[in-house]
């Protein structure tokens, strides 16, 4: 508490009542209202009483037990399944063949599309350049991107790699994924329709789990 400053900063929430602020001063580093607390809660709120919560983005670094968290808190109820796969997957664009596989790996994320590793051995590095973009996923660490040489917008940071993935990932390691929603993909010779989620119309520009 030595480190929390009272703020007259309020807000309301219906299910739980008026909260209080805190600006945290820690060292040379002063974050306004960055936490809050629900003094006298509503009837039928969660016992939120003497709990002191705190704005993800304005802290510098959190922690799992003594692990560093990526982006966000993990989902109890998220899954990540990577499995080896004997499908024959192409990813196309403007008919252009950009990577092809009969050895993909396939990741399986809840709420996600199928994501289709390949090795950069299966893909045509030559029309790709690196991006200076970089994403964290809680579930499979900090990302890298690729973009489409001379292509702008429509081929920003089309593809992605994990060069240093979380263990529990780490098989897709160096590996590259093309977003589905950009180009067409192809399993095992039939053009999967392009699925529909927040990549679908722009480049990823904050942290995001794929």
């Amino acid at each position: 508490m030595d480190f929390l400053q009272p703020t007259d900063h309020r807000t309301k929430c219906p299910w739980k009542g008026e909260a209080s602020h805190f600006t945290l001063e820690a060292g040379e580093k002063v974050s306004e209202n960055a936490a809050w607390t629900y003094p006298q809660p509503i009837e039928g709120a969660p016992p939120l009483s003497g709990y002191i919560a705190f704005y993800w983005a304005k802290m510098d670094q959190w922690f799992e037990e003594d692990e560093p968290a990526v982006g966000h808190a993990r989902d109890p109820y998220h899954r990540i399944d990577v499995f080896d796969s004997s499908r024959h997957i192409r990813a196309l664009l403007d008919g252009e063949v950009l990577g092809e596989s009969h050895r993909p790996l396939a990741l399986f994320e809840t709420g996600l599309p199928t994501r289709w590793y390949l090795t950069p051995e299966e893909v045509r590095m030559d029309l790709l350049e690196g991006s200076d973009t970089r994403t964290g996923c809680a579930y499979k660490g900090y990302a890298g991107y690729w973009s489409l040489k001379e292509r702008g917008e429509d081929g920003s940071d089309i593809a992605w790699f994990y060069a240093e993935p979380h263990r529990d990932v780490g098989r897709i390691k160096g590996r590259i994924a093309f977003f589905n929603e950009r180009i067409d993909l192809e399993v095992d010779g039939e053009l999967q329709e392009r699925p529909i989620t927040q990549w679908s119309r722009r480049a990823p520009r904050a942290l995001s789990p794929h």
